[in-house]
């Protein structure tokens, strides 16, 4: 790598990174001012509350990095096009392409950083995060209440319940239903059904269970039984954000679980994988917008530059949470939902990276 290369790489990483420790302490600050309260109702000893803003601060930073870089990299090369360095660069003989070079550099190295931070070290953080906000910050709140839930919970046995309450771990009205082929051999109906963590069992009450027969059908009938299910309970009511704590590995693995079991949750579990991929490839096409957009003189100076890639970052970060969102709620497609904003703003950037080389 050359003198502009390394020049030019050392700031953008630089400031970056600057710009990550310049506004977490804020975030962090801010969070604690709204939250302070309930810490200290629920006497939250200190090394929970540390290891809260741990998981807080990589929480965040992989959530919002994109945005982070793309305002770094417009206000370090607009002071760059101010100090009129950069028509120095172009002047002898670099070409744009050329002087973009170390921008992509620098962006393929955040990439990887926020591969590793998004498949490993973000799900962690997650689940410490969302742990700590449930067990101190919304103490006595549901986390999740499951109306309708069917599931295929092997390849042979069913379960269907009309409700399940995860915190009290109990269900109404729950049938399972065994079939060999395509043929029902055995039902089992419950008004309820309660798991004993202890042991790992369940209590069911007022119990019908039909053995279904050549001719007949035996339909014996108690009022309540302890017995084992070839389940979890958690497995059947996962909380809202259980995809978010997972690793790339078991991520996957969870999904195709879920897939087998019909889950009505199938896609938002898709949104949080795909997200995972989508968000540090975007550390590219924000990177060429930024370049594009503050890489010459304007009458407004930085200002006007930093105004136009806050605009962006908001219209990407309403993209993004829209989709996401229609995506989770719908039947509109994860893939495409996720992806939209890059390949809108991959098209913005190849329209501004003309421009800017004319």
């Amino acid at each position: 790598m050359k003198i502009l290369d390394w020049y030019i790489l050392k700031r953008y990483l630089g400031t970056f990174f600057m710009m990550l420790l310049l506004f977490i302490p804020i975030g962090i600050t801010v969070n604690l001012a709204e939250k302070i309260d309930k810490i200290l109702e629920n006497q939250v000893p200190f090394i929970e509350v540390a290891n809260y803003y741990l998981d807080f601060t990589i929480y965040f930073a992989n959530l919002l990095f994109p945005i982070f870089l793309f305002l770094s990299v417009i206000w370090f090369t607009s002071k760059l096009a101010m100090n009129t360095e950069i028509i120095a660069i172009l002047s002898s003989g670099v070409s744009f392409y050329r002087f973009l070079r170390p921008y992509l550099i620098g962006a393929s190295i955040v990439c990887v950083l926020a591969l590793i931070l998004a498949m490993y070290l973000a799900p962690s953080a997650s689940r410490g995060f969302n742990e700590f906000k449930y067990q101190y910050l919304k103490k006595g709140q549901e986390v999740q209440e499951t109306n309708d839930v069917y599931r295929q919970i092997n390849d042979n046995e069913y379960i269907y319940a009309s409700h399940f309450q995860p915190k009290s771990k109990t269900a109404r009205n729950f049938t399972l239903e065994h079939f060999e082929g395509n043929q029902l051999k055995f039902k089992i109906s419950a008004s309820t059904l309660k798991f004993n963590e202890q042991d790992s069992t369940y209590t069911l009450t007022r119990v019908d269970k039909r053995i279904v027969g050549a001719d007949n059908d035996d339909i014996p009938s108690v009022q309540k039984l302890d017995t084992i299910l070839p389940f979890e309970f958690d497995e059947l009511t996962p909380e809202s954000y259980i995809a978010e704590t997972l690793n790339f590995t078991d991520l996957n693995e969870f999904i195709e679980k879920e897939k087998r079991r019909g889950s009505g949750n199938i896609n938002r579990y898709l949104v949080v994988a795909y997200k995972r991929f989508s968000i540090p490839i975007s550390a590219f096409i924000l990177t060429i917008i930024a370049v594009a957009v503050a890489s010459f003189k304007r009458r407004g100076g930085m200002g006007l530059n930093l105004a136009v890639g806050i605009t962006l970052a908001f219209i990407f970060i309403f993209f993004d949470k829209v989709f996401g969102t229609m995506a989770e709620q719908s039947t509109f497609s994860p893939l495409i939902a996720v992806w939209f904003p890059n390949i809108v703003f991959g098209v913005l950037a190849v329209v501004l990276l003309i421009r800017a080389k004319r």
